[in-house]
């Protein structure tokens, strides 16, 4: 369990020092940066890297959604739950630490004023979207995010492409809601930036744990209702994915 700890906290530092690294250091420059297709690719290949590099150690879930959700859509035991979610929040504070640490060797960053790419609606949104919307936004892609992890990486699915899959899945969902919430589906990936930024992030917070456990929550069971129970792997897994064996 330790090794598995932490390759979750190393995996999710590198997801959240790389995506919202790419949203505080590379997309600030208006004539050089990277902007939201830059962010999303930058999200989506965290995940990418991470889940060829780890996944073999702890299933690379680098979110406490996710794990979650695997839970509940028969894939992950519930002792293990615990341990999984405390390695991914520290992986993601300590990421958004340093990111502020080297965010700061800019003299003009403002932390107040630049941000940590926290989550938020209202006041907190990009694009000044609602709680309501923030909520449906993060609730619906969360539960289609888990429902692709399920599904690519089920014993009927072509071995060995799952980590493509959900790095492309997680790089589409960027696109869709930066601009509504600054997009999260990662209660972890928010919790970094908001302990490390304070204020409205902290605030609002309580949104980005609400929405995705929902989300992963209803992405399990929808999982579970169309997946065919022999195509479902082992639900005593506790690392990477392999085939049942068949009679």
């Amino acid at each position: 369990m330790l090794r598995r700890a932490a390759a979750e906290l190393v995996g999710t530092f590198w997801l959240v020092f790389g995506g919202c690294g790419s949203a505080v250091l590379a997309a600030a420059f208006p004539d050089l940066g990277i902007g939201f297709l830059g962010v999303a690719l930058a999200f989506g290949l965290s995940v990418l890297t991470m889940a060829y590099s780890v996944g073999h150690i702890s299933g690379s879930h680098f979110n406490p959604a996710v794990t979650i959700g695997l839970f509940v859509g028969g894939r992950f035991p519930a002792r293990d739950i615990l341990p999984y979610i405390i390695a991914q929040v520290l992986g993601a504070i300590l990421a958004a630490w340093i990111l502020y640490l080297i965010a700061s060797g800019q003299p003009a960053y403002d932390l107040g004023t630049d941000g940590l790419a926290t989550n938020g609606y209202g006041e907190g949104s990009p694009g000044g979207y609602s709680l309501v919307s923030g909520f449906l936004i993060e609730v619906i892609l969360t539960l289609g995010f888990v429902v692709i992890i399920l599904g690519s990486t089920d014993t009927r699915a072509p071995q060995g492409f799952a980590p493509i899959a959900i790095g492309l899945a997680l790089t589409l969902i960027h696109l869709i809601s930066i601009p509504v919430t600054n997009t999260s589906v990662n209660p972890a990936r928010s919790t970094g930036p908001a302990v490390i930024a304070g204020g409205l992030a902290l605030q609002q917070l309580w949104l980005f744990w609400v929405a995705p456990i929902l989300g992963a929550v209803l992405g399990g069971m929808l999982y579970r209702a169309i997946a065919p129970a022999a195509a479902r792997i082992d639900p005593n897994i506790t690392g990477e994915p392999h085939r049942t064996p068949q009679p």
